[in-house]
C-alpha cells in the first residue's frame, strides 16, 4: 500500500454517496506498500480501505482480483472483501482512479514473525491454495521469469548507481534462472506477495490475508518460495531454518508438497529473491516525486538471493526431503 494520487474530504464523501456505509469520519493516507494509493477510511458505520488503482495497475485485471477475493470470502477464507454499491457495483472511479471499497479486516501484522506464526502462515496459504482450485478465472504472472528479464533490461545499465557490481550480479542470475527455472510444478492461483503486512494475528492467532493485487496463476510452490524469503530472514540477515522448515510444515499439514517442488525450492527461492530485488531496484531508480511511499531497500533482496546461491537442497532449509 502507498498514496500517489492524494483525495480531499469532499472527493471521499462524493464517492461514498453511492455506497450504504455512512458517512465519512476521518480518513489517512496508508505510506506501506509500492503499488495503489491506500487510505484508511472510518465512517459512522464500519471501518474501510479505499485503494485507487494506479496506472501500474492494469484495469483489465480488476475484476479478477475482486472476484478472487469474493471467491475466498465465499468459500470461508478470512480475508479483505470489495464492498458493493448501491447498484450491486464494485469497482467505481476517483479522481481519474478505478476505484474500490474494501471491508476492513481486524488484526496486526507482526514485525518479528515467530515459528509459530510461519507455520500458521504455510497453512493459511495451503487452504488459500486450495480454496482457488476451483475459481474460474485466471491472470498469468506478469512478473515471473519473462518480466524479470524486461525489468533486469530496464535496470541494467543503472543498477551500479545503487551497488558498485549489481549490474553484473542482475545480469548473471538472469543468464542462470532462464535456463534453470521449472516449469513442470503443479499450478495454480497464488498470493505472490504475503509478506508480514498482508498477515494479520489477533491475540497470536492469524486472522486473515489482504492485498491479493499481485494474485496469478503460477507454480503454487513459488508461493512457498516467496514467503521463505519474506518471513524466514533475520534483521540482520541471517536465515532462520527452523522457520522456514515450520512454514513448510504448516502448508505441508493442508497441501503435501510433491518431492519436485521440494527439490525445485532452491531456484523457486532465488527467482523469488530475483523478483524483488528487481521491482525494488527499479523502484529505487524511479522515485515518483510527491508520493507518500516508502522505498524499499533492493540490497536486503541481493544479500538473500546470495544465501540462495549456495543452497544445494531444500534440506539446508530445514524442510524434509525423501
Amino acid at each position: 500500500m502507498a498514496v500517489y494520487t492524494h483525495v480531499t474530504a469532499n472527493d471521499i464523501a462524493e464517492f461514498l454517496e453511492a455506497f450504504d456505509v455512512g458517512e465519512v469520519v476521518s480518513f489517512k493516507g496508508i505510506a506501506e506498500g509500492v503499488e495503489n494509493s491506500n487510505y484508511l477510511l472510518a465512517t459512522t458505520k464500519d471501518k474501510f480501505i479505499l485503494t485507487l488503482f494506479e496506472k501500474r495497475v492494469n484495469e483489465d485485471d480488476l475484476p479478477f482480483f475482486m472476484n478472487l477475493m469474493k471467491h475466498l470470502s465465499d468459500k470461508g477464507i478470512n480475508c479483505a472483501e470489495p464492498v458493493a454499491d448501491k447498484n450491486g457495483e464494485v469497482l467505481k472511479t476517483l479522481c481519474g482512479r478505478p476505484t474500490a471499497l474494501i471491508g476492513f479486516l481486524n488484526g496486526l501484522s507482526v514485525t518479528k514473525p515467530s515459528a509459530k506464526n510461519c507455520r500458521d502462515l504455510g497453512i493459511a496459504m495451503a487452504e488459500m491454495h486450495l480454496a482457488v482450485a476451483d475459481f474460474d478465472m485466471s491472470r498469468a504472472n506478469d512478473l515471473s521469469l519473462a518480466g524479470w528479464v524486461e525489468l533486469a533490461e530496464k535496470c541494467e545499465t543503472r543498477a551500479d548507481e545503487c551497488k558498485q557490481g549489481l549490474s553484473a550480479i542482475v545480469h548473471n542470475e538472469m543468464e542462470f534462472l532462464k535456463d534453470a527455472w521449472p516449469n513442470n510444478l503443479p499450478e495454480g492461483i497464488i498470493h505472490a506477495d504475503l509478506f508480514t503486512d498482508n498477515v494479520f494475528f489477533l491475540d497470536d492467532e492469524l486472522s486473515g490475508l489482504i492485498d491479493y493485487y499481485f494474485s496469478c496463476h503460477d507454480a503454487l510452490a513459488y508461493d512457498v518460495a516467496i514467503c521463505i524469503n519474506a518471513w524466514c530472514f533475520e534483521e540482520d540477515g541471517s536465515f532462520n531454518a527452523t522457520k522456514a522448515a515450520n512454514l513448510v510444515k504448516g502448508y505441508q499439514s493442508i497441501r503435501p508438497l510433491t518431492d519436485e517442488e521440494i527439490d525445485a525450492l532452491p531456484i523457486l527461492c532465488r527467482g523469488s529473491a530475483m523478483r524483488f530485488l528487481l521491482t525494488r531496484l527499479y523502484d529505487w531508480l524511479n522515485q515518483v516525486e510527491g508520493a507518500l511511499v516508502k522505498v524499499k531497500d533492493p540490497l536486503e533482496y541481493l544479500s538473500k538471493l546470495q544465501f540462495h546461491q549456495k543452497v544445494k537442497s531444500a534440506g539446508e532449509y530445514g524442510v524434509e526431503t525423501s
